[in-house]
């Protein structure tokens, strides 16, 4: 059964603009270094998953894309690459700490942006939007996906 999900990249790390302009709109995710976050795209994620793409860290963050997973998940090289700022010296070529997926862009959206997301009375559980939440990949419910897609058209 298709998943959907939100994945959070800050704009000066990978933007949309710059994920569209990748071969096949298609970037690695890589530099997730929080447990949780990788679980989810070892365990959970499978290609054709939705995305929702987002900026984070940013003036004004938000939902600016649509995005699907376009690859199983994966070793992510930059943990093993000392002049990298994901650089993870505890881990080993022979037991990698940490994975990436590969995303491909599939349209850049206007940006639905965080007060427009607490503004809906439907969107009220979206983990994206409670209080101390710091994931940069969370689920998303069928539900919450349909209720965006629908104020992105």
């Amino acid at each position: 059964m298709k998943k959907f999900w939100l994945m959070k990249s800050e704009p000066s790390e990978v933007s949309v603009d710059h994920a569209l302009a990748a071969p096949k709109a298609t970037v690695p995710w890589t530099g997730v270094r929080n447990y949780q976050a990788r679980n989810f795209m070892r365990d959970a994620m499978q290609i054709d998953d939705g995305v929702l793409f987002y900026h984070s860290s940013c003036a004004v963050p938000g939902i600016v894309g649509i995005a699907r997973v376009a690859s199983a998940a994966y070793t992510d090289p930059t943990q093993f690459d000392p002049q990298s700022p994901y650089y993870d010296p505890a881990s080993k070529q022979n037991a990698p700490r940490w994975l990436l997926v590969d995303v491909q862009v599939l349209r850049k959206t206007r940006n639905l942006t965080l007060p427009e997301l607490r503004a809906e009375a439907q969107l009220q559980d979206l983990i994206v939007l409670r209080k101390g939440n710091r994931l940069s990949i969370t689920p998303v419910e069928p539900l919450h996906w349909e209720a965006i897609l629908s104020r992105l058209v």
